[in-house]
């Protein structure tokens, strides 16, 4: 335990806007690691992402960074119309929020190895007058589906494409102190064994979202490289009201986190958890 102590004492941590979820997570996103948040369409990740961008601004008392973000998306069009939005509850000295989170969008794998290898001069040099310390990249998936099929070669090329990318990212994250988060899509688990025979994930020995049994996309090759992985799932049981809602955000596997859950509800001002 005092190992685990030292660790989120040493590590700069970038606060996800909430008190609860900040809590959930051990005081927030990790710098120097990769972060992945998983879950469906519609769950809310790109919510969260956006939240992090602003909250990067804020100063370190407030569990920020003092710094700009560069926002890599690969889904489109990029939501400016809703960071706009969540830009008029930020609490910060900067009267032009948004000038400090910088949009790049790619579509493919080759298009975001290609950006990550002009990063370090990028980081070192930021255009906003504020350093960048995060990265997301909204989504990992979508870049990889549309270039590699089925086949046995083009399998084997992404796996390679994956520990390529993932090693940018955590060497931009070492060497700059970055948090670094990407978020996943989901794939459908399929096995007529039962629950009993589905492979264990993490600390989970199966995920769940809107009553299907899933697993994130990209299978373990990509799993194996990231440092965090958080699930955002429905509850299938409809169970609403009183404040709550049926989202749930879970900690799969993280080398500082226990295994643990927050519910969560999406409101206009942002994502936030709600005791349970």
């Amino acid at each position: 335990m005092g190992r685990l102590n030292l660790l989120e004492i040493a590590t700069e941590k970038l606060t996800i806007g909430c008190q609860i979820l900040d809590h959930l997570l051990g005081g927030g996103i990790p710098c120097g690691s990769i972060t992945e948040i998983a879950g469906e369409s519609g769950v809310g990740k790109t919510q969260i992402c956006l939240q992090l961008a602003l909250c990067a601004l804020l100063p370190p008392s407030h569990g920020g960074l003092s710094a700009s973000s560069l926002y890599i998306h690969s889904e489109f069009p990029f939501p400016i119309s809703r960071l706009r939005q969540l830009s008029t509850h930020l609490t910060t000295s900067h009267s032009s929020p948004l000038d400090h989170v910088l949009v790049r969008g790619v579509h493919t794998a080759d298009e975001l190895l290609a950006v990550l290898d002009r990063l370090p001069g990028f980081i070192s040099r930021p255009i906003s007058g504020l350093p960048v310390k995060l990265i997301v990249v909204d989504s990992i998936a979508a870049v990889f589906r549309s270039d590699f099929d089925n086949s046995a070669v083009d399998l084997k090329k992404r796996s390679s494409m994956f520990f390529t990318i993932a090693a940018k990212l955590k060497e931009l994250a070492v060497l700059f102190g970055l948090a670094v988060v990407v978020t996943n899509q989901i794939v459908d688990v399929i096995d007529d064994g039962g629950e009993s025979s589905y492979m264990r994930v993490g600390n989970y020995d199966f995920l769940r979202t809107s009553g299907r049994i899933v697993c994130p996309a990209l299978g373990i090759s990509w799993a194996n490289c990231v440092n965090t992985r958080l699930f955002l799932s429905r509850s299938d049981s409809g169970i609403q009201g009183e404040g709550r809602d049926d989202r749930m955000i879970q900690v799969v596997f993280a080398p500082h986190l226990p295994k643990s859950f927050s519910f969560y509800n999406i409101q206009k001002k942002g994502t936030l958890g709600v005791i349970s």
